[in-house]
């Protein structure tokens, strides 16, 4: 398969998927030496076409692309979507809608924590995926017919595999679980990149206001840095770099110089100078604009115990209903329900509570409990009988 290169055969090939239910979407991408990932690859698979689209082509526009891919009659399906949105979003400003991730349907419908592709294919589409490309360079021109090959692969059994789990989702009834994880894939605010939090991505030495205030500034600059130059955070300052530098607050090129990580003839330079200024910025903030951590909620303190029986207690009603642990509650969230009955976590809402967070709660209380039967755990009904009500 040659990829398309042209305008108008780009132009031709988006008309010719206009109506369709959905189209399979896959790319590669590369992000290795860069900020922001460079799209190398778009491969789509409509109801009786498919094609590779090569967005490095000279003088290709993707105007046609990014207008199906915002279609709203027509579903997207990706896997694994995060990133193939994020791009589409920072190249044509639009998140993709309406969207299916089958990663996350699969998940719902007990294929595991993290249903892999390779593993989806060829249970439901029969096929096999050769990964011996995975990590070629995609950047370099021409492509070989192995590689497009192999990028095809990835989005031409995706039909199939979609198909397959919808039909599983309607006997379920769980469509409505699928449709809450991708109101978070379609959300804008998913994917766009706040600076002034950048530092909550870090692990502070200290919660001192004044430290989080400079180390909030050094993290907002390396944000923009790495942006401006389109290089990853690291290749500009590394995070050990930036919270020693936090911690020292240096006042002038000659104490920054001497910061762990710092490269030579870095402090005297434009990017040097520019971070002494947001260093002495932060330094000279009201004290009641400085950040704080988010309070560690009350009561958690000693319920450790308590936390690991709920662990125990979501894994077991999570392979009971088969689904996927991770889309139920995080180690964060049990945390948090062991301090609240009244926590503002997903676990506590909708589906979720329905299968876990009501017995959760009641664990809690001393109206659950758990035993292993036959070497299965159990739950048991506390409050039926002296003995307990067995539950499976």
């Amino acid at each position: 398969m040659t990829p398309i290169r042209d305008n108008a055969a780009l132009a031709a090939f988006c008309t010719r998927q206009r109506g369709a239910d959905f189209v399979a979407v896959d790319t590669e991408f590369m992000r290795e030496r860069t900020y922001r990932p460079q799209l190398c690859l778009v491969q789509v698979a409509g109801p009786v076409e498919s094609a590779a689209i090569d967005p490095l082509a000279d003088g290709i526009d993707l105007a046609p692309l990014h207008a199906m891919m915002a279609d709203k009659a027509t579903l997207k399906v990706f896997h694994a979507a995060r990133q193939d949105i994020e791009i589409f979003y920072q190249l044509g400003g639009a998140v993709p809608a309406p969207i299916a991730d089958t990663q996350v349907m699969a998940m719902v419908l007990g294929f595991g924590e993290a249903a892999s592709y390779e593993t989806l294919a060829s249970k439901l589409a029969g096929a096999r995926i050769d990964k011996t490309q995975r990590f070629t360079n995609w950047s370099h021109r021409p492509l070989s017919d192995r590689q497009i090959a192999y990028a095809m692969s990835d989005v031409i059994p995706l039909r199939k595999v979609y198909e397959r789990l919808q039909k599983k989702l309607a006997k379920t009834g769980r469509a409505e679980w699928v449709q809450e994880e991708m109101a978070v894939l379609t959300d804008p605010g998913t994917y766009r990149v706040d600076p002034d939090s950048a530092w909550e991505r870090l692990r502070p030495r200290t919660n001192k206001p004044r430290y989080l205030a400079v180390l909030r500034a050094v993290a907002a600059w390396r944000e923009a840095e790495a942006d401006r130059r389109n290089l990853p955070r690291n290749r500009v300052l590394r995070d050990d770099t930036l919270l020693d530098v936090a911690g020292q607050a240096p006042a002038n090129a000659e104490a920054l110089s001497r910061a762990r990580g710092i490269p030579r003839g870095f402090a005297e330079s434009r990017a040097g100078t520019e971070l002494l200024a947001a260093i002495a910025a932060a330094g000279a903030l009201p004290e009641s604009e400085c950040p704080q951590l988010p309070p560690r909620p009350m009561g958690l303190n000693g319920a450790g115990p308590l936390v690991d029986l709920l662990k125990v207690l979501l894994k077991m009603r999570c392979e009971t209903n088969e689904v996927a642990q991770k889309l139920v509650a995080s180690t964060a969230d049990l945390e948090l329900i062991a301090a609240d009955d009244r926590a503002d976590v997903p676990a506590l809402q909708g589906w979720r509570r329905e299968i876990f967070g009501d017995d959760a709660l009641s664990l809690k209380r001393g109206k659950l409990g758990l035993a292993v039967v036959n070497d299965r755990i159990r739950t048991i009904d506390l409050t039926r009988s002296t003995n307990g009500a067995l539950k499976p």
